[in-house]
């Protein structure tokens, strides 16, 4: 009797200090469309060769011939049917969320007066949503600030803007079309400033200046240029950028991180002096026996992550006048495991929603979220440089979570007030809740508030004889016997 009540004390309807909102699943679709409003499609030639990918987020997103997620079609519409309300992907961009579920997506706006509002739904689609991009500020659009692109796509089929399978695509606001072009096979990417650059599978890295318009005139080609190449040709299956503040009026020192299908780590810097030799190679790593899935260089850590059960390895990162330096160069920080399983004979989830990050801005801690197991309600908040954990959530109303995502947000408009850090995360039953990373990590370190302990609250229980009651029911009839 005592431990119940004491988990029923600590598990509160109401969530945690840390709980800060929950939006309930939106009602039921009944349209269904393929295309339909104010959007744009593009389609893609359909992959028929795919290679076979254990559903496993310890597995690189983008090998091989693999698609988005090496899922067959036909897997997709067995997921829909049997999950047809769970969140799939939670995605974010200034007071913005985009919520996808199997086959249509909900965005919500955040006001400081009055909390979140759905402001969009889609049509139901034919496919099943693998990856969803949103832009809540269009630069130079046509509506001005009001502007929203959200975009979501499925194998060959894109609505609004996709970067996937070999192919970049461009969308053109003054001729309102789509610029498609084939390139090498794209196994990572990464935006840093006005360039968008591409991990390929030859070992080339790619980039595209996105501010200027990227057509060559003679052609209507797009300009996409080779920036480097990898000394062993391996597939590029991470890729980070970092730019470091201005050193010069000729730009900025750019430093590129990224990994390979070998687990081979390298870090390369482009000097503003020096921009027509093209970056030169800084530093190598050989500490990953699996490929590299994911790599991040921040201002204080560099941090990479490969195939063998989202294997960590993290090094502080030197700095002198915000450039990269060699003395004392990168030092190694910490080894460790973001274990996640998930379910490979059930039904398909979305590698995309459950993705473990790191989250946040580089020039502050980032942040790895860590499910478990696949039905599990709670997710652990691990730093990345270090693995340690910041905190525990667990769902309010003990529904799964099936997706989640870190994003800031603008909390208030008043001059000195900063952004506020949240995780959402996405339950099986429809729902997103909210909660307060900045009060979770401003907590770090600190002692638990005041209030008995478990060894105190039990002492007190002793003192009376307990009975636990549910909640209020109608009146019990009398017994006549």
């Amino acid at each position: 009797v005592h431990g119940s009540l004491r988990e029923e004390l600590d598990r509160s309807s109401c969530g945690s200090v840390l709980f800060n909102g929950y939006l309930p699943p939106p009602a039921k679709r009944r349209n269904r469309h393929s295309v339909a409003g104010p959007q744009i499609a593009a389609r893609l030639p359909a992959t028929t060769d795919r290679a076979p990918v254990r559903r496993s987020n310890t597995m690189p997103p983008n090998l091989g011939n693999a698609g988005l997620l090496g899922r067959l079609l036909e897997d997709r519409t067995l997921a829909a049917a049997s999950e047809p309300g769970a969140v799939r992907i939670v995605c974010g961009h200034h007071n913005w969320i985009a919520v996808a579920y199997a086959q249509f997506l909900v965005c919500y706006r955040m006001k400081e007066t009055s909390g979140w509002q759905q402001v969009f739904s889609s049509p139901r689609l034919d496919w099943v949503i693998e990856r969803v991009a949103l832009n809540a500020k269009v630069l130079g659009g046509a509506l001005g600030d009001h502007d929203k692109m959200v975009a979501v796509a499925s194998c060959s089929e894109i609505i609004l803007w996709a970067l996937h399978t070999g192919k970049i695509g461009v969308w053109n606001a003054v001729t309102k079309h789509w610029q498609i072009q084939d390139v090498v096979p794209i196994n990572s990417y990464d935006a840093a400033g006005t360039f968008l650059l591409l991990g390929c599978n030859n070992g080339s890295i790619y980039y595209v200046d996105v501010q200027k318009f990227p057509l060559r005139m003679k052609d209507n080609d797009l300009l996409v240029t080779e920036l480097y190449r990898d000394p062993t040709e391996d597939a590029v299956t991470a890729l980070s950028v970092y730019l470091t503040p201005k050193t010069s009026d000729s730009g900025n020192w750019i430093e590129i991180a990224y990994g390979t299908s070998s687990g081979v780590v390298r870090v390369i810097v482009q000097h503003p002096e020096t921009v027509g030799s093209g970056p030169q190679l800084f530093q190598t790593f050989t500490v990953h026996r699996s490929p590299v899935t994911k790599i991040m260089l921040s201002e204080k850590h560099l941090i990479s992550v490969c195939a063998d059960n989202n294997h960590v390895r993290t090094w502080t990162v030197t700095r002198f006048r915000g450039m990269i330096s060699t003395q004392p160069g990168s030092t190694p920080l910490a080894s460790f495991k973001i274990l996640s399983l998930d379910d490979l004979d059930g039904p398909a989830g979305c590698g995309a929603g459950t993705d473990i990050g790191p989250f946040g801005e580089r020039d502050e801690q980032q942040v790895f979220i860590q499910r478990v197991v696949p039905d599990a309600c709670q997710v652990f908040v691990r730093l990345s440089s270090t693995g340690k954990r910041i905190c525990e959530v667990r769902s309010v109303d003990a529904a799964a979570i099936t997706a989640f995502t870190v994003h800031e947000c603008e909390g208030s408009s008043r001059i000195g007030s900063r952004p506020r850090r949240y995780l959402f995360t996405g339950h099986a039953n429809g729902s997103v809740q909210m909660w307060d990373l900045t009060t979770a990590m401003e907590m770090l370190g600190k002692p638990p508030a005041g209030g008995l302990t478990e060894e105190e609250l039990l002492r007190q229980l002793d003192q009376c004889d307990l009975a636990l009651t549910g909640p209020p029911g109608p009146p019990r009839t009398p017994n006549t016997r």
